[in-house]
Parts: C-alpha cells; structure tokens; sequence
C-alpha cells in the first residue's frame, strides 16, 4: 500500500482517499497502483457493499497525474515505463467504469486530468460548491486521455471542443451540464452524507441516498455559451474555429481565440481529432485504447513542460520541424498519431 493511499472497511462501505495533499493529490506511478490493489481486492470482498473515493485537504480531490514524474520518465528515455503508467492507470479507471459495485466519487474542490478519470467513470459522481474541473492537457502541449476523450464527446454539443481545445475549467453547474458529474451536495453537507451511506437507511441504494442531499447549483456560465461556441467549435479544423470565433461579436470568443493562439498547434490538432473519433466509438475502452495512441507518440516528441510548440527531434536528434503554427501541422498528423498502433495495447484483444 502507498502511503499517499488510505483505504479501510467499515459497515460495508470501502472508502479509499487519496493521501497526497501537500501535491494536490497528483498521482503517481506508486499510487495508481496501490488504487488498483485495493479496487481488485475489494471486487469480490463481501464485507465491501459500495465504495466511496475521494481526496485529502480541503483543496481538491486529484490535480491530475504526477507531470513532474512523468516528465522524469520521458527527459530520462524511460519511455517503456511511462507506457505503463499509462496502462496502468487507464486499466484502473475501466476497471472503476465496470465495477460490480457503486463507486461513489467525491470531487471536492480541483479536480483534473487523471483525477476525472477516477472520478468521471463512477457510477456515482458528486460535486460541490468547491469543485473545479477540468481537463487541462493542452496547456502543456499535451491531449486529454484518461477516457476524457469519451466524456468530452459526450458533452451537449460542440461544449466538449470547447473544453479540450480550451482546457476550460468547469464549476460544479457547468460540470453536471456537460456530463461529468451527476449530483451537487454542498461540501459542508459531505459528512452527512458519509454517515448516511454507512447506514444505508431507506432509501437504500447508494444514488437514491446522495440525492437526499443534492441541491440544485447555480445556472452554468457553460450552458450559455452554447450558441456561439456550436456555431464556432462545429468548423473542421482548428485554424479554422479560431477564424470563427475572431468574426463573432461576443468578447468571450475572441478570449478564446486569445487562448488557443497560445497554445501548442500539434497537440490542438490532435485533441481535436481526438474528441471527434470519440463520437464514433462503440464504448470506452476503445477511447482508452486511441488516447494511448497519442500518448506514448508524445511523451517520445518533447519535454512536458515546454510543450510540442519547441522544436521537435527525431531518434537521430535531428529536428523535423518548429510546429509555431497551424498551418505547419501536417494535416495527416493527427489521423496517424491516433491510427499508429507502435506499442503493445493497453487491452491485447477487445472482444465485443
């Protein structure tokens, strides 16, 4: 077991937490692993009814995967142990996404990146008055993954382009709008809630007790960009939603726009197609299976923390091109970065 993990037993409820606080929570390689432990245990343990997740510290449940680890396995060419961190994780959260029983997920306050794919799959999925979530990869020349891609695709119209192209961050209304959260139970109503599902009085189900202490959020600031961000997120191509959000009259636009200048063209190229594939796949695995694509291909081409933009060398420390811009994406990039199968897959066979 990590030490940034706590899990126990009682009245038939696991509750595991994440124990990381001083980091936000970020996960490491060491922790996705100890999670995986304790879901694989408690899977047929009779004294476990229902799960309930959540984080340390009244700052978030998980700021996401552990970057500056990450960043060490790529500078360092540990490439094959980056892929099983990936594996791992992404296992970890469809094996969340399937579980035989309830897994109620607290996302109180930040919640991000590999922190909605714990979260974001539960069969129960909670926020508060505190959460933030979003998925953030673009900021550092990177693509959602974690399932995010599923989730994004599912969102009410173009609001899931928005989000992965803008790294947007969503408050507790915006997030049950766009599908990555389900109940809102204002943080100091949690440990009634806590109690509640340990008693498991009537009602009895796990969902029908969490609504007992849902309320309605605030309305969503998302919900009500839909009209220009359909009419601008629904262009084909990147370059052009900026030119589209450029000729709108709504100043929320042009800031996106602003934003999306400044951030790596290869990874929004990607992130794009991405999310556009994941409307089209029959169920999550396969996203799954088409974020590693990405992944393992950029974790090889840059540093994390300056992002794709820099100058990208090839295994002959030659550099292939400078991506500053759009236009210098190669359009056929991001159908070869998510159709590349160059490593062994997270799942060997996905059987219908």
């Amino acid at each position: 077991m990590s030490d940034h993990i706590s899990a126990t037993v009682a009245d038939g409820v696991g509750h595991v937490t994440l124990d990381r606080p001083q980091a936000l929570n970020a996960l490491s390689y060491e922790m996705v692993r100890a999670l995986t432990a304790v879901f694989d245990a408690w899977r047929d343990d009779s004294e476990v009814g229902l799960v309930v997740l959540d984080g340390a510290g009244d700052r978030g449940f998980c700021a996401g995967g552990d970057v500056r680890e990450l960043y060490g396995y790529a500078t360092r060419g540990e490439h094959e142990t980056a892929h099983d961190f990936f594996r791992t994780e992404y296992r970890l959260d469809a094996a969340i996404a399937r579980y035989p029983k309830p897994v109620v997920a607290i996302m109180d306050g930040i919640t991000m990146g590999g922190g909605i794919g714990l979260t974001g799959h539960a069969s129960v999925r909670i926020v508060t008055e505190r959460s933030r979530l979003a998925m953030p990869e673009t900021r550092i020349g990177f693509t959602p993954d974690v399932g995010g891609t599923w989730l994004l695709a599912s969102a009410p119209g173009e609001l899931g382009v928005h989000l992965a192209l803008n790294s947007r961050t969503m408050d507790a209304a915006d997030a049950i709008h766009a599908g990555f959260a389900d109940l809102y139970v204002p943080s100091e109503r949690l440990p009634h809630l806590y109690q509640a599902l340990a008693e498991r009085a009537d009602p009895g189900t796990p969902s029908e007790i969490a609504l007992l202490f849902d309320e309605t959020p605030g309305p969503s600031a998302l919900a009500l960009t839909r009209d220009w961000v359909d009419a601008c997120y629904s262009a084909p191509t990147v370059a052009e939603i900026v030119d589209r959000l450029r000729a709108t009259e709504v100043d929320e636009a042009h800031s996106a726009a602003d934003e999306l200048e400044q951030l790596s063209p290869t990874a929004l190229a990607v992130t794009l197609e991405a999310v556009r594939r994941a409307r089209t796949l029959p169920r999550l695995e396969d996203a799954f299976e088409q974020e590693f694509r990405a992944v393992t291909w950029f974790i090889e081409q840059h540093d994390l923390r300056e992002g794709i933009r820099a100058q990208v060398i090839d295994k002959d420390r030659q550099p292939r091109w400078d991506p500053s811009r759009l236009a210098d994406v190669p359009a056929h990039l991001p159908a070869q970065v998510l159709g590349e199968q160059r490593y062994a897959p997270v799942w060997p066979t996905l059987e219908g």
